[in-house]
């Protein structure tokens, strides 16, 4: 079996080797990362990773999509040979950590539990920045604990999604929450379940990109994202812009949505082990040992560089200000989904 994560970054060496030794931890046997605009080394350390093997890199040049540099990776994504010999896809963000309930916390054990699979919606579960103030060299997964609950009834992107699916030609396009163009025909005998292994309806296989609303969804599998991490980190992230839509500035709203600090999860830390193994691996060679700490000390100079910049400054401050994000309770939420459809339907 050969799982393919598929992954778009600028300026990440920092958190690279850490995102990579868990997902090899967890089962993942090919990795095809497209870089772009890297000023941090990002494109040498994945230079140096693919010599190594086990990774392919794309440098995502340019000229772009309309719809932004990662859908132009993904398109080309689907014209290379890693990409065909998949048994199974699924593309990532470097804040998002696959994590395995079942079994050996492995995708084998995930897969032998929904045999009858052929795509698995992976649900956010949101981790806030937990009060972490200073970027820390430290892995993410052990740095923020604190997480939303697991039943969230709004913001509607704490349900969000992204794909495992099997590649067997049922859909033709890579997409960044779920597979694009299917088959039609081959639609019918399709069966998408969600991450408690429960078969999902007809309108997931074409367009649901959020998991309903109100119920668990973590029972054999979720997907960990850390769009925040510490405040210093949030200042660079808001000056790189967004991976799908780089034009849209980060600010408070962004941080308000996503910094839920309320319950404690630290299920993902049952494959620590393996991956502290994997990562030992990797820092073993020399040269990647030394693009990892020239992107350390990158990422703190770039800090105090945007420091130097009253609107990266006044957006630190407003960060230090503002409080944990409180989860809203039904009867609000409720008004804002209507309020959304009513919106929707207008439109």
């Amino acid at each position: 079996m050969r799982a393919l994560a598929v992954l778009c970054v600028r300026n990440e060496a920092a958190f690279l080797l850490d995102w990579l030794a868990h997902h090899r931890a967890c089962g993942f046997t090919d990795f095809l990362v497209f870089s772009n605009d890297c000023d941090d080394g990002t494109d040498r350390m994945l230079d140096r990773l693919a010599e190594l093997g086990g990774l392919t890199h794309v440098r995502n040049d340019g000229p772009y999509d309309a719809r932004g540099v990662q859908f132009t990776a993904l398109k080309m994504a689907g014209k290379l040979d890693v990409v065909r010999d998949a048994d199974w896809i699924l593309p990532l963000d470097v804040d998002e950590f696959v994590n395995i309930h079942v079994g050996d916390h492995t995708l084998p054990a995930l897969f032998k539990a929904v045999p009858q699979g052929a795509a698995i919606t992976l649900t956010w579960r949101l981790f806030g920045n937990a009060g972490q103030v200073n970027y820390q060299d430290t892995p993410v997964p052990q740095t923020f604990t604190r997480a939303a609950p697991e039943i969230m009834a709004w913001p509607w992107r704490a349900a969000m999604f992204k794909t495992l699916y099997r590649n067997d030609g049922t859909y033709r396009k890579l997409g960044v929450h779920r597979p694009r163009d299917p088959v039609e025909e081959r639609l019918e005998s399709t069966i998408w379940v969600d991450g408690n292994g429960e078969a999902l309806d007809d309108q997931f296989k074409t367009r649901r990109i959020f998991s309903n609303f109100g119920r668990p969804m973590y029972g054999l599998v979720q997907l960990n994202h850390y769009p925040l991490g510490a405040m210093e980190s949030y200042v660079l992230k808001a000056n790189r812009g967004r991976a799908v839509h780089s034009d849209h500035v980060l600010g408070l709203d962004y941080w308000v949505e996503r910094n839920f600090n309320t319950d404690e999860d630290t299920s993902i830390l049952a494959l620590a082990d393996q991956t502290a193994e994997e990562r030992a691996k990797l820092v073993d060679d020399p040269e990647i040992a030394r693009l990892h700490a020239e992107a350390v000390a990158w990422r703190k100079a770039r800090f105090n560089a945007l420091m130097a910049e009253e609107p990266y400054r006044a957006l630190f401050g407003r960060l230090m200000m503002t409080p944990p994000s409180q989860p809203l309770p039904e009867n609000a939420a409720r008004m804002l989904r209507a309020h959304a459809a009513r919106s929707q339907k207008a439109h």
